[in-house]
């Protein structure tokens, strides 16, 4: 890779180009396009965040809530039928 970053700007230099003029050519950098990028990705990541803890909270949370009875059937329900 180093090979091919040196060749890239001796060729640059054959061009006439300067050294700055090659660094811009190889790390394009347009700001318009990194502010879109970086709103995009702090959508993503949210999204992807708020799905995380949903996941978590339904995994961790009680299946009864505080203060109920674990079934609705009563002993009465087994009793025999007269």
């Amino acid at each position: 890779m180093m090979k091919d970053l040196i060749q890239l700007y001796q060729i640059g230099k054959k061009l006439g180009l300067s050294k700055k003029e090659v660094k811009k050519v190889l790390f394009y950098d347009n700001t318009k396009n990194k502010v879109i990028l970086l709103i995009i990705l702090i959508i993503f990541f949210s999204i992807i965040g708020y799905f995380i803890v949903l996941i978590v909270e339904s995994a961790i949370s009680n299946t009864y809530p505080t203060g109920t009875k674990y079934s609705t059937v009563k002993i009465k329900d087994f009793e025999k039928k007269k």
